[in-house]
């Protein structure tokens, strides 16, 4: 089986990893930092939004179960990628609606995924597509965030369930049992 990775920011980091945990295909998902200047940076220098970096997520899979395609579409339903530098009350360049292609295949799945997102949507989509850059896992307690504490944090759960429940509408045959 040959994995691939994708990379996508799409807001905060444990929201994102929440929606790709439970897909098929989908064999592991990493919170990070990408896109920024500082080498190694930490959650909280990204957070001030000096750095340049992303919240994102690393996803290895397996193309023979999911595409990239399918990953894009799910990213594009799941967030809402017309609001610049802005996910709800996450406000900052770090929280940047952005692609990080890893291959000129996936640069030309990126611009098809965007103009598949702009027919359903009103307002335009400003999801950028950034070069692959230097990946930056983030610190232990970020990862499985919403499997191991989640429900517990309330941010989480006002954001988190929503997404769930439209992964769910529009994806659950490429949902796990």
């Amino acid at each position: 089986m040959a994995q691939e990775i994708a990379t996508l920011a799409g807001g905060c980091f444990w929201c994102t990893e929440a929606v790709y945990q439970t897909l098929k295909g989908v064999e592991s998902v990493q919170s990070g930092y990408i896109g920024g200047t500082k080498v190694d940076p930490t959650y909280e220098e990204v957070c001030t939004g000096n750095t340049g970096h992303a919240e994102a997520i690393r996803i290895a899979f397996d193309p023979a179960v999911i595409s990239y395609a399918d990953l894009l579409d799910i990213f594009f339903a799941t967030h809402n990628p017309t609001t610049l530098n802005r996910q709800g009350n996450d406000i900052g360049t770090q929280y940047r609606s952005a692609i990080f292609p890893h291959s000129a295949e996936q640069q030309a799945e990126a611009l098809a995924g965007i103009a598949r997102a702009q027919v359903d949507q009103v307002d335009p989509v400003v999801t950028a597509i950034e070069a692959d850059a230097p990946w930056y896992p983030a610190e232990d307690y970020h990862q499985k965030y919403w499997e191991r504490v989640g429900d517990q944090n309330p941010y989480c759960m006002a954001v988190i369930p929503p997404k769930l429940a439209k992964l769910r509408k529009g994806f659950a045959a490429r949902i796990e049992e």
